[in-house]
């Protein structure tokens, strides 16, 4: 299927690859855009990458060549018949055509074989979904789409092209996953029971967590409905693997709290609503989007149904454990897991600061432990991830409370700078001892109280009652 369409009229396309393809087109070679950018350019989505094929080129070599007439070359994926291409920091990659076999077990364990007289057909039949598989001929200017991909769009379909090929790569599964949530589609029929099955196998089970994660990466940031994902994920069975999600199903709320249902229901709103924060580095955001999907997990084992009242006493604390462990299926970032784990952890102490009338020192001491900024984003997430007539009204008082007093108090998202030092210490007579560390945690505590706020009243202190 041909749809023939200008696409200087309506998609970018840099000149450096333009230029390139005259220059190819001299060769008898053909340019065709491949992949993402032209899914993305029939989704409306902004076009980040471009992946460039050539068709009918004799050798790698001659077209490492010519690339390198109009800039740089990295030949990290050479022997892949991938060229990356740099060209005003700006990089592209260009590939010859190529099919895929399955030869052993493992993402590493295909043997992959450069083509150039492939036609696009034979060329895209070894992508996974047929929407990854269109092209765009850039000399003749038109869009190739021998798998009938538009039709998938229009319906809002994600639909695989080829059994055999597809259930080569386990990974096809998590990839399916997170497109349906970015692009908001519904599993093709037969896409959903050829990925049932490969949930089964042990291939899937082996799937190496760097893989893994990227594909939760890409489901968590790049989705304005992650839960979409995540209840794919329950319908394919592929919870059974991630036990602390899966635990939290059926879990009942207190339907005060909790009317939208229970921990599992709430979860994904509460996801949903993380994912709608904007203005903030990848890193945070993954930060975020992980903790307001863990916090709850303490519900699992914390729950409790005494006199028709549903209580879950102590979940922050017991949700530490299970969150890491999820987490450390996914990845070894000790750091950032023990950062999500403690939001986890203080995720209730807003509204219940709100709700205490916490004095000033509470919240000096709570910007030592946690960043307040980043705990009132999950506990906010939480809070609207709900049913409740204030959630539906988007307000979250405890939150917008808490803020605006770390604010007023300097400690946003970072805790009090302490007033003094080592040196200061010494500047005033003192020798370095093992008694320094205790001296100035002293004077750090008195700091957070509220009894010493300058340099000047510190080192008061410290000489009226610390020097004999």
């Amino acid at each position: 299927m041909v749809i023939p369409l200008d696409i200087d009229k309506i998609m970018q396309i840099p000149n450096i690859i333009k230029t390139i393809s005259k220059t190819l087109k001299k060769q008898n070679a053909k340019t065709i855009i491949v992949g993402g950018s032209v899914r993305d350019y029939f989704l409306q989505l902004p076009i980040k990458d471009y992946d460039i094929e050539v068709y009918g080129l004799n050798s790698i070599e001659k077209l490492e060549q010519i690339l390198q007439k109009f800039g740089k070359v990295n030949l990290v994926g050479k022997s892949f018949g991938v060229l990356k291409f740099i060209y005003q920091n700006q990089e592209y990659d260009f590939s010859f055509p190529r099919t895929e076999n399955k030869i052993s077990k493992g993402h590493k364990g295909f043997d992959i074989q450069c083509n150039s007289s492939l036609n696009f057909q034979q060329a895209s039949s070894r992508r996974d979904f047929t929407i990854n598989a269109m092209g765009y001929d850039i000399e003749e200017k038109k869009f190739l789409d021998p798998f009938n991909a538009k039709n998938d769009i229009k319906n809002k379909i994600l639909k695989h092209i080829d059994n055999h090929s597809f259930i080569e790569d386990p990974l096809r599964v998590y990839r399916a996953i997170q497109f349906c949530a970015r692009f908001e589609y519904t599993l093709d029929k037969k896409t959903f029971e050829l990925c049932k099955q490969m949930v089964k196998k042990e291939e899937f089970k082996e799937l190496p967590k760097e893989r893994i994660y990227i594909e939760f990466q890409k489901l968590l940031l790049k989705s304005s409905k992650p839960s979409i994902g995540l209840k794919l994920m329950r319908e394919l069975g592929i919870l059974k693997y991630y036990p602390e999600l899966q635990a939290i199903i059926d879990i009942p709320q207190s339907p005060k709290w909790h009317p939208e249902g229970d921990v599992w229901t709430h979860t994904l709103m509460a996801v949903d609503k993380m994912a709608l924060v904007e203005n903030i580095n990848t890193k945070k955001k993954l930060k975020l989007m992980l903790a307001t999907l863990c916090h709850d997990f303490g519900k699992a084992t914390h729950t409790q149904i005494l006199s028709n009242k549903i209580s879950a006493k102590g979940h922050e604390i017991a949700g530490i454990e299970p969150t890491k462990k999820f987490l450390y299926r996914l990845t070894t970032e000790h750091r950032f897991i023990n950062d999500i784990a403690l939001l986890v952890e203080y995720h209730m102490a807003p509204s219940q600061y709100f709700r205490n009338g916490a004095k000033d020192k509470t919240i000096r001491k709570l910007s030592t432990k946690i960043n307040i900024e980043e705990l009132v984003a999950v506990a906010r997430a939480d809070f609207l991830g709900r049913t409740t007539p204030q959630a539906l009204r988007g307000e979250y008082l405890a939150g917008d409370w808490l803020l605006k007093k770390a604010k007023e108090l300097n400690v946003y998202n970072k805790p009090p700078k302490a007033l003094i030092q080592g040196r200061d210490l010494i500047s005033i007579g003192l020798k370095p001892s093992k008694e320094f560390k205790k001296i100035l945690n002293m004077i750090y505590n008195k700091q957070l109280n509220g009894d010493i706020s300058t340099y000047k009243e510190a080192i008061a202190f410290v000489k009226n009652n610390l020097i004999r």
